[in-house]
Parts: C-alpha cells; sequence; structure tokens
C-alpha cells in the first residue's frame, strides 16, 4: 500500500498568520519524509480564509520540493475548471522538472460553488470543463506543439514549456464522488481518488465495482487502482486517540452539514440527514480510522481486503481541531508502526 498524507495547511491556532502557517505545513512535510512517508498530497481550497492557507498547491509543492529529495509530491485535487489548461500544464511541469519526476496529478472538480462563484465560472459547465481541461493539458505535456478548439478553449500552434520530467507525463489520478463517474472513470483507465466523509466504508463497495467492471471491459491493464482519503488519527492507545480526536471530528462533521446543505452534487445533498443524526459511535464505527498502532493496522488490513484499496491519503486532522503534536505524532506512529506492515 502506499501511504500519502492529506494535507490541508490549516491555521491550526487561532491568530496563526499566513507566513506561519506555509512555515509550520513545510516542516511538517520534511519531517514526513524523515519518517519514510511516500507521499504528500496538497488540497486545493478557496474562499476558506479561516480553515487554509492552500489555494495553490503547486506553488507550495515546489517549496516542499526544494527541501525533500525523495517524497511524492501530489495534489489533492487541482480543481481542473478553474485552471487554464495551457498554464495548468507549464506549472506541472516545472514542479516535475524541478522535483526531478516527483509530481502526481490528482484532479477533480471540487463540491464547493463557492470557489466556482469568485472565479466566475459557472458550476453547471464544472464536467464539460473538466474534461476538456484534462484533453487539453494532455496534449501540451505530449506535443512539441499542438492545436485545439473546444467548448472554452481554443489553441492555435501552441506549445507548453517547459515540458514534463516524467516521459509521456506525471501521473494523473482523478477524484471519484457522484454515482455516474465511476464506471466513466473506469473506462478512461485513470486510477481513483474515493473518500467517505459523507458516506460510509461499506457504501465504498458498489461504487468500486462499477468502476473495476469498466475498467476491466475497456481491456486496461491491471485491475484500476483504488486510493481512499480518510480521516485517520492515532495514539498509543485506543482510548487516547479517541479522546484527541473527538473534539477534531465534532467540529468537522459540523462543518460539513453547512458543505452538504449548499452541495451541488444531489448524491451529498441527499446523505444531509443521515449526516445530521450521526453520532460519535456512528463516525468511529464507519467514516474514520482512530486508534493505537494495532488498531489502525487492523482497520486498514481489512479495507484492504475489502475494498482492494491500493493506499490512502491519510487526513491527519479533520475538523483541524487536533493540536500540531499530537497530529505529528500520529503521523510518526502510521509511519513507523503501521506503514512498514502494509507497505
Amino acid at each position: 500500500m502506499e501511504f500519502g498524507w492529506y494535507h490541508e495547511f490549516h491555521r491550526q491556532v487561532d491568530g496563526q498568520s499566513d507566513g506561519d502557517a506555509f512555515a509550520q505545513g513545510i516542516d511538517q512535510a520534511v519531517q514526513a519524509e524523515e519518517w519514510g512517508l511516500d507521499a504528500i498530497w496538497l488540497a486545493e481550497i478557496h474562499q476558506q480564509a479561516a480553515r487554509s492557507v492552500m489555494s495553490v498547491p503547486l506553488t507550495v509543492l515546489s517549496a516542499v520540493a526544494a527541501r525533500t529529495s525523495r517524497l511524492r509530491l501530489g495534489t489533492g485535487v487541482q480543481v481542473l475548471p478553474l485552471a487554464h489548461p495551457l498554464r495548468l500544464a507549464e506549472e506541472t511541469a516545472t514542479v516535475d522538472q524541478i522535483s526531478r519526476g516527483r509530481l502526481m496529478l490528482g484532479v477533480g472538480r471540487s463540491g464547493n460553488p463557492r470557489s466556482y462563484a469568485a472565479y466566475g465560472v459557472p458550476y453547471s459547465e464544472s464536467r464539460d470543463r473538466f474534461y476538456e481541461t484534462l484533453e487539453v493539458l494532455k496534449l501540451a505535456w505530449t506535443q512539441p506543439v499542438f492545436s485545439f478548439r473546444g467548448q472554452f478553449h481554443s489553441f492555435d500552434e501552441a506549445r507548453a514549456v517547459p515540458r514534463p520530467w516524467q516521459q509521456p507525463h506525471p501521473p494523473i489520478r482523478i477524484a471519484g464522488a457522484s454515482e455516474d463517474t465511476f464506471p466513466v472513470l473506469g473506462a478512461l483507465g485513470y486510477p481513483l481518488f474515493v473518500a467517505v466523509r459523507s458516506g460510509t466504508f461499506s457504501h465504498l463497495a458498489p461504487d468500486l465495482e462499477a468502476y473495476r467492471a469498466a475498467y476491466k471491459q475497456a481491456g486496461h491493464p491491471g485491475h484500476g487502482q483504488v486510493h481512499l482519503r480518510v480521516a485517520l488519527h492515532l495514539a498509543e492507545t485506543d482510548a487516547e486517540a479517541i479522546e484527541q480526536a473527538r473534539p477534531s471530528l465534532t467540529h468537522g462533521y459540523r462543518a460539513l452539514i453547512n458543505q452538504l446543505e449548499g452541495a451541488p452534487n444531489a448524491r451529498r445533498r441527499a446523505e444531509l440527514e443521515t449526516v445530521k443524526a450521526l453520532t460519535m459511535d456512528d463516525i468511529l464505527r464507519d467514516k474514520v480510522i482512530v486508534g493505537s498502532p494495532a488498531t489502525v493496522l487492523a482497520r486498514l488490513r481489512s479495507l484492504r481486503d475489502t475494498l482492494g484499496i491500493d493506499g490512502i491519503l491519510a487526513e491527519l486532522n479533520f475538523g483541524a481541531r487536533i493540536p500540531a503534536p499530537q497530529m505529528m505524532r500520529s503521523l510518526q506512529l502510521l509511519c513507523q508502526e503501521v506503514r512498514p506492515h502494509l507497505a
């Protein structure tokens, strides 16, 4: 299994400056490499100043690349409909060059309509813009000169400079959330990101079955890689881990209710009443992984065996209320006492 860290660069104390939040997050990434983590995945979050400073993940990945040598560098995810495809091709290739081929591009549409409103992009166009941007991005990476005529972008004999370090281009993973997306991504042959904030672990199974069936039917090699983003916290004992994580999980799910009320995804809106009725026992059983290293190892083994996941993006501070020292101790336990048994 691949062990990654989904990181939002939270403001972890009241009044923390932008500069301190960036410095803290980059230092944490360096520490993660020293502990043996495989990858760090940086979010793209807009219009949520109290939550995060992570609006431009590729720029921050350049800074992380300068201070690390092995850690894989991922976007989790780059919101394609808000990006200009030629500019994105050049920025991603630049990070790939600087890092000597460590970039992994995770992409998605985002479920936050406020981001689209701020950028002046109708959310109703997000799906079409996503696939068009992805098509142009791959052309720009792989062709010395390219032309393109699309609904939103047109190019005449354009070229992207520089070219990526990795050939033909950095690996792409796509976030799947809506029910109809899974067979589409399977047919296209892309590795998949999934998450369970508003769903449950067991509810992933039908979606993954649809994804893998379409993947196989299209004739792609292998089984179709799936990487699970999951809220996770470790401490020396189960009781200590739950005590540390409880306030943050409670805050995180209260915030999720507000997000679901305005969600553009019909499936997520339908989950609102279920999320409102959640108890902490429900959350700990069906949505997150919290406990001692032995407990977390057993839960991850079970998910690997039942869902066939190939890796995780550990969301180490869902709710952003776990103090940084406790969060980093959780990461250390994950890297040193869990990862060696599953890597």
